[in-house]
């Protein structure tokens, strides 16, 4: 718990500590002139938003905001991420090619199940529309046909009802 306590807390500052490195790491490790330029326009950049969208999505889950804590797949997901950002940012000629690549896929990828845990915690299956199956009813694990007949809905309201002269006049 303590894991996905932390990387919880890492969401936001990952969101200026990893564009950041990407731009240490280029004075550190001599990467070049056109590398700055890619670094400044492109790197940093992309790499900011893509992790602001992950993390607001991520935190607006109902579970990461009861628990104060990300899934485990959030952590495998955003520390494969992680690691491979700061991989890039070491500029090795030798596998720069490779490490950018599977961090982009790596960003995709948490971004899109970020997303599906989001619409699962949050749909619930009514507010994308899907319907019960037939010879459900309203609520999963009830029979009936699934529709509610409308006189069954009981209207509660919390103001008495205003006297229609006082509005008329």
């Amino acid at each position: 718990m303590w894991l996905r306590r932390a990387f919880f807390r890492w969401l936001f500052p990952s969101v200026i500590v990893l564009p950041l490195w990407l731009l240490v790491g280029w004075g550190v490790f001599e990467a070049g002139g056109w590398a700055f330029l890619w670094v400044l326009f492109i790197a940093i950049p992309s790499v900011a938003v893509a992790q602001l969208v992950s993390a607001l999505l991520v935190r607006a889950r109902p579970s990461v905001q009861r628990d104060r804590a990300v899934s485990w797949l959030d952590v495998a997901g955003f520390g494969l991420w992680h690691v491979l950002t700061v991989l890039v940012g070491l500029y090795s000629q030798r596998w720069f090619g490779v490490a950018l690549a599977a961090a982009i896929a790596a960003a995709l990828i948490v971004f899109w199940l970020s997303l599906a845990q989001f619409r699962k915690e949050i749909a619930g299956g009514a507010v994308f529309g899907n319907t019960p199956f037939p010879g459900q009813g309203p609520f999963p694990g009830q029979g009936g046909s699934g529709r509610i007949d409308p006189g069954d809905v009981t209207i509660i309201t919390d103001a008495p009802p205003r006297d229609r002269r006082s509005e008329d006049d």
